[in-house]
């Protein structure tokens, strides 16, 4: 048995301060004890003084295909298997170094991740959710990916594949994107129709649907649809932003999750793409942080994904930016972290992760201070735990 001693405790939904012994066996946390509670005779016991214990983040919108690197998403294709199955355990060791001890791929090439996590040992790396390619249009955003389809035969059959093969999930695109050239983020892509037809196929088959959705209308589309999640949601309209306040009420009804994609490295410059979105949109960084904060306000259901791997600033690792982002926009520092733990733990379908309570896998990251006095304490943890085990 580990004794793991810190001054407070933030067990994926509320802090606890006074002192705490969190204590873990067999990979599992088997109590919380508080204030001056000792551990059992014969615990070994680790203290760390000024710090706090969060659970193991969980990065609900990552591509560990990618490299990191400029161009990542136009350069996968040239990958060959193994050179594939390198990027992806150096994306997985760098997103644990960061404390994130959970991920969920939204969008591998040609299964890429669906199958690295059927083939082997997956000891001493995060836990991985993963949607296969994405599907999505002849030419459309991330069309290189290999889920390019056209038409409802073609859907449905896309679909089974997923469950067929063992994905988690189903990741449709919704609207165009950013980072494929020839495709316009503020556009639909699939309608409310074929999107309906995705998701009553993915229910038949029990996977959950998530819709990268940047414009207003692939939004509504979506929520129309009935999908579980929805990535980016930009509100995007010909002219910029346009955010359609019966949308809005609509993601609050259905409890539909909402993925920002918000954080990047500091000081990061973003691909002249995404310049000139931003250019032609007004929506720079400080405007979608107050998007989402207002979006928090009304009520609508937010978890923490960054993205990662697409570009130099979506390092894989760089979640505790898009928490740090979140609360920099007007989101309450617990809302932020509960976004990034429990909340995505949930939404991934992780019913042991995310928390630190008694029979949920002890991930767990050590962060020095209070990080809801402090955020940026995420961004230097002082020790990372999986299943018990301190890995950094």
């Amino acid at each position: 048995m580990l004794g793991i001693r810190v001054d407070g405790v933030f067990d994926g939904e509320r802090y606890s301060g006074g002192g705490a012994v969190v204590l873990v066996e067999g990979g599992c946390v088997t109590s919380v004890l508080a204030g001056g509670a000792e551990p059992p005779a014969g615990c070994e016991t680790v203290a760390y003084d000024g710090a706090t214990l969060v659970p193991g983040l969980v990065d609900v919108h990552v591509h560990l295909c990618c490299d990191s690197g400029p161009a990542a998403l136009d350069r996968i294709p040239d990958c060959s298997a193994d050179e594939m199955v390198a990027v992806i355990e150096k994306s997985l060791a760098d997103q644990l170094a960061a404390g994130v001890t959970a991920v969920r791929d939204l969008g591998d090439r040609s299964w890429a991740v669906v199958e690295w996590r059927a083939g082997g040992d997956r000891s001493g790396f995060p836990a991985v959710v993963a949607s296969g390619p994405p599907i999505t249009v002849p030419q459309g955003h991330c069309w290189n990916m290999g889920g390019a389809v056209s038409g409802p035969d073609e859907l449905r059959r896309a679909v089974r594949e997923r469950a067929e093969r063992g994905a988690d999930l189903v990741k449709v695109m919704a609207s165009g994107g950013v980072n494929t050239p020839g495709t316009d983020p503020a556009a639909v892509q699939f309608g409310a129709e074929e999107l309906r037809l995705v998701v009553d196929e993915a229910r038949a088959v029990g996977l959950p649907v998530i819709a990268h959705a940047h414009s207003l209308n692939s939004i509504k589309y979506a929520l129309a649809a009935g999908v579980d999640g929805i990535e980016h949601c930009s509100f995007l309209g010909p002219d910029g932003l346009d955010v359609d306040p019966s949308v809005v009420e609509d993601l609050v009804s259905s409890r539909t999750t909402v993925c920002p994609t918000l954080g990047a490295r500091p000081g990061a410059v973003p691909p002249p793409a995404v310049l000139e979105l931003m250019r032609r949109t007004g929506l720079d960084v400080e405007t979608r942080g107050r998007l989402y904060a207002d979006l928090y306000q009304a009520g609508v259901h937010l978890v923490s994904g960054s993205d990662a791997g697409i570009n130099p600033g979506k390092y894989h690792g760089v979640l505790p930016e898009s928490v740090i982002a979140m609360v920099a926009g007007g989101i309450p520092s617990t809302a932020a972290l509960a976004s990034a733990t429990s909340h995505a733990a949930i939404a991934c379908r992780l019913p042991r992760k995310g928390r630190i309570l008694p029979g949920y896998d002890a991930d767990l990251v050590v962060v020095p201070g209070n990080p809801l006095d402090d955020i940026t304490a995420l961004r230097s943890p002082a020790a990372v735990y999986l299943m018990g085990t301190r890995v950094s």
